[in-house]
C-alpha cells in the first residue's frame, strides 16, 4: 500500500518515519515535507492548502491511506474533501476538528457531557470582557487567576496565563482589539486558572473502540522552569510517571470515554487522534483542552516506542474496526525529545542558517532527529526553516537515560542561534527519585 503524510513538522516526519517500517508500506509521500522527511520518504511538492493537487496525486499515484498531521487542514475541511473524492482518509471530519477549532465549541461539549474542567465565560466583544474582569477584580494589583483564550487556532500561543488583572487587560487587548492572531481573536475563553501538573494524553478512536496510548508530558513555555511565553512545545517525554494505571483507567472512564460519546450524540462523531491536555488538580483530572491529532512534539517519543505496526491501527481506525486490534506493544524503554529552536522563537526569527553535526547526532545509538524546521538548498545543505528546527529524540534505560542521550545527540547540532530547553523531563525524574513509575 501506498501512503500519504500530509504536513511539514516534526510530527510528519514522526508518522512518515513509523509508517515506512510497516511491512505493508510500499512507498510512503510526504506533502510537502522537509528535509528530514525526504531521508525516511518521498517528498511531493504540494501543500495542505491544494486540495485538488492532492487529490491528483493520490489517485495517479494509488495512494490507500492518507493521513493528515496538521491541525489547520483537518478545521479547514481537509479529510470531507478528500473523502468525498473516494480516497480512504485517517483524520476527523470538519465537524469533528472544531474540538480544536473553537475553544468555546470545546468548553460547552465539555460541559455538557460532564467531564471535568475548568469553569469558564465566552465574550465575542472586548469590552464585555473588560467589564467582566473589572466587576470580579475590582483591585487593578490583586490576584487575578484566569486564563485568557483566543477561540480559535493560533499555533499553540492563543493562551495567555495571567496573575494579574493588568495582565488579563492586557491579553484581552492583544486578542480581540489588537488580533495578534487574527480572526481566532473573534471570540475569547476567560476560564479559572488551574493548577497542578499537566499531562497529555492521546487516544486513538474510531468512533466506537478508543485506544488509550501511553501519558506524555509537553513542555509548552519557551524557558527552563516553565518560564516565558507559551510555544507549541519545546520538549517531551514518555511515559510520564505521574499518570499511573490506576489514574489512566479513571480518566479514560471519566474523561475520555464521554467526550466520544457526546460528540457522537451531538452528530460530530469522531475518528482520529483525541488529545486531551490535561492539569492534574488537587480536585483529580481535568481538561484544559482537546486537540484533535497526534501532538508536536508528543508524537515524536510516543512513536519512537511504539513496537506496534503504526499503518495497521490508523487503517483499522478509518474502517471502524479498532476492537478488532491486538493490544498495543510498546518498547519498555521511556523515551525524551528535545526541541532545538531558532533565535527569537516564539517570536519573530530568520531562516536560512546551515544546520551541521546532524550526521554526528544520528550516529548516536536510539537517538532519532526528526525534523520539523528544515528545507535544504541547492547544494545539499540542511537549512532552518521555521522557529521550532528539529526534535532530538531518544530512548534509555530510564528517564535519566534517554534525557543523556538526547541531550548527547543535542551537543553535535549546531547553527547560529540554535537553542533548547535543558530541562526537559527533570519532572519525571523527581518521580523516578520519589520512587514512583508507570507501568504500561
Amino acid at each position: 500500500m501506498n501512503v500519504l503524510v500530509i504536513g511539514s513538522g516534526g510530527r510528519e516526519h514522526a508518522l512518515a518515519w513509523k509508517l515506512g517500517q510497516s511491512s505493508r508500506a510500499d512507498k510512503v509521500f510526504v506533502a510537502p515535507g522537509n528535509a528530514g522527511t525526504a531521508l525516511d520518504a518521498e517528498n511531493v511538492p504540494i501543500s495542505a492548502q491544494d486540495v485538488a493537487g492532492l487529490i491528483k496525486f493520490a489517485k495517479e499515484n494509488r495512494v490507500g491511506l492518507t493521513v493528515v498531521g496538521p491541525e489547520q487542514p483537518l478545521v479547514d475541511g481537509l479529510v470531507d474533501q478528500l473523502q468525498k473524492a473516494g480516497l480512504k482518509v485517517f483524520g476527523p471530519s470538519q465537524s469533528a476538528a472544531q474540538m480544536e477549532g473553537s475553544k468555546v465549541f470545546c468548553k460547552n461539549l465539555l460541559r455538557v457531557a460532564a467531564v471535568p474542567s475548568a469553569e469558564f465565560q465566552v465574550f465575542r466583544d472586548p469590552e464585555s470582557a473588560a467589564r467582566f474582569v473589572q466587576e470580579r477584580f475590582p483591585e487593578p494589583d490583586q490576584p487575578t487567576p484566569l486564563v485568557v483564550k483566543a477561540d480559535g487556532l493560533a499555533a499553540g500561543k492563543g493562551v495567555m496565563v495571567c496573575r494579574t488583572r493588568t495582565q488579563v487587560m492586557e491579553a484581552i487587548d492583544r486578542i480581540m482589539r489588537k488580533r495578534e492572531f487574527g480572526d481566532a481573536g473573534k471570540a475569547i475563553v476567560l476560564e479559572e486558572r488551574l493548577d497542578g501538573e499537566e499531562a497529555s494524553i492521546l487516544a486513538i478512536t474510531d468512533g466506537k473502540t478508543i485506544v488509550t496510548l501511553p501519558a506524555a508530558q509537553d513542555h509548552k513555555a519557551a524557558f527552563d522552569g516553565d518560564k516565558g511565553p507559551n510555544t507549541g512545545g519545546m520538549g517531551a517525554y514518555c511515559p510520564a510517571p505521574l499518570v499511573d494505571a490506576a489514574k489512566m483507567a479513571w480518566i479514560e472512564e471519566h474523561i475520555l470515554v464521554p467526550t466520544v460519546h457526546a460528540m457522537k450524540r451531538s452528530r460530530h462523531p469522531f475518528r482520529g487522534v483525541l488529545y486531551a491536555g490535561l492539569m492534574l488538580t488537587h480536585q483529580g483530572p481535568k481538561v484544559l483542552e482537546y486537540n484533535v491529532r497526534f501532538g508536536d512534539p508528543e508524537c515524536q517519543p510516543l512513536l519512537m516506542r511504539l513496537q506496534s505496526d503504526l499503518l495497521d491501527v490508523l487503517e483499522a481506525t478509518v474502517d471502524e474496526r479498532l476492537e478488532e486490534l491486538e493490544p498495543l506493544r510498546w518498547d519498555p524503554r521511556p523515551a525524551v525529545c528535545v526541541v532545538m529552536a531558532s533565535e527569537g522563537y516564539p517570536g519573530p526569527y530568520d531562516n536560512g542558517n546551515t544546520i551541521r553535526g546532524l550526521d554526528d547526532a544520528a550516529k548516536l545509538p536510539d537517538v532519532k532527529v526528526f525534523h520539523a524546521g528544515t528545507r535544504r538548498n541547492a547544494s545539499g545543505d540542511v537549512l532552518t526553516n521555521g522557529g521550532r528546527v528539529l526534535g532530538v529524540t531518544a530512548l534509555g534505560p530510564n528517564i535519566a537515560g534517554a534525557k543523556l542521550q538526547a541531550y548527547s545527540a543535542v551537543k553535535c547540532i549546531r547553527w547560529p542561534g540554535a537553542w533548547c530547553r535543558k530541562d526537559i523531563s527533570d519532572k519525571a525524574l523527581a518521580s523516578e527519585l520519589a520512587g514512583r513509575g508507570a507501568n504500561f
